[in-house]
């Protein structure tokens, strides 16, 4: 018996979600994952050619959430008013349903000189009730995108409410996903940009200033500049955005100034740290997957090698503060939420890509 499948490739995707969505779609997901309706191992990675690229495996079975989760009490109140009330056609496409997939994904730094992006990635979703193959799924734009969603649900939730300057410390592809998604959770008046190449610095100040006129008629948004010293970006923002591959920190403590909020999105392997250890010591930290910083991350693991703090030093996932679980406690502490990705946030984004997809007739219907 042959098998008809879909194949959506990047523009498809690109066709059928939008920030605004994901950053619906990922605050359920961060829910499902945390309250244990999602199994999910901790992604397996394996080296190619002496640990200059890696290639890692991201299985997830994610349930269908309960009626409760979009009633009028409980959690569902909680996830809702993080999605700030959305529509209830967005509330109920937003990953509501049954999802099981598995992204693979490749990291080959090598591939910035050969003009190719450096992280690749595919999506493969299965129908969760027969197990047979339902989508192939290009999984670039989808691991761009939900990784700033993921920041801003953390953000949102994390950062104060009178939150305006953001400082990002690298300058591509998740630098701008970044700011477009953080400018979606805040009124950013003021955006500085670093990194280590003054022609990706400027460019990223063009792109902002183009999507900045391309989204809003009158040009009222955030100014945006880019500066030669990481510190200089740092000093006096209200948040922080590491989005680099340097493998050391990038960052020092005494930069960040009390009542910031930190997102890291780089230093996903054990030996390797983009914040400075004092300032991920002094913090309050808080992590997508307690299972997969415990082991993946090296600002937690070196950190807890280190004799810095413990395991406990994690206060909660994402997930749980979703769930209503307490955040920030002061105007003045500094938070952090080191950020790894998760399985569930690729398997529940590209589950509502192919359910968009196959409403609008979008897409490649291929027979196995």
């Amino acid at each position: 018996m042959s098998i008809r499948f879909r194949l959506l490739t990047e523009a498809d995707v690109k066709a059928v979600l939008n920030v605004d969505d994901l950053i619906d779609t990922m605050a359920s997901a961060l829910q499902r994952f945390s309250t244990r309706r999602v199994e999910q191992p901790v992604r397996s990675v394996i080296s190619v050619d002496a640990d200059n690229a890696f290639f890692g495996t991201m299985p997830a079975f994610v349930r269908a959430s309960s009626a409760a989760d979009f009633g009028v009490a409980g959690p569902g109140v909680r996830a809702a008013k993080i999605a700030r009330e959305a529509p209830a056609e967005r509330a109920s496409d937003a990953g509501s349903g049954a999802a099981l997939g598995a992204k693979l994904v490749t990291v080959f730094g090598a591939n910035a000189a050969r003009g190719l992006h450096t992280h690749l990635a595919s999506i493969v979703l299965l129908d969760p009730e027969t197990g047979a193959l339902r989508a192939l799924v290009d999984g670039r734009y989808i691991t761009e995108s939900r990784t700033a969603a993921v920041s801003a649900v953390s953000s949102r939730l994390l950062a104060r409410p009178t939150a305006a300057s953001l400082a990002i410390i690298g300058s591509g592809v998740q630098a701008r996903s970044h700011f477009e998604a953080l400018s979606r959770v805040h009124k950013l008046r003021h955006v500085t940009v670093w990194s280590p190449n003054r022609l990706h610095r400027d460019q990223f100040v063009a792109y902002a200033k183009t999507a900045r006129s391309d989204r809003d008629e009158t040009p009222t948004g955030p100014s945006c500049k880019a500066v030669d010293h990481a510190g200089e970006a740092v000093v006096g923002a209200d948040i922080v955005v590491l989005v680099t591959a340097s493998p050391t920190p990038v960052i020092d403590s005494g930069w960040v100034k009390p009542g910031a909020h930190v997102i890291s999105v780089g230093a996903c392997r054990p030996n390797q740290r983009e914040m400075d250890p004092e300032l991920t010591a002094r913090a309050r930290l808080f992590v997508d997957s307690r299972a997969a910083a415990l082991v993946e991350s090296g600002d937690v693991v070196m950190g807890i090698q280190e004799g810095r703090f413990g395991a406990g030093h994690i206060v909660a996932e994402i997930g749980e503060l979703v769930n209503g679980a307490p955040g920030r406690q002061t105007p003045t502490e500094i938070t952090i939420f080191k950020s790894l990705g998760m399985a569930v946030e690729d398997v529940t984004a590209a589950d509502l890509a192919y359910r968009r997809a196959v409403e609008r007739g979008i897409g490649t219907e291929l027979t196995l």
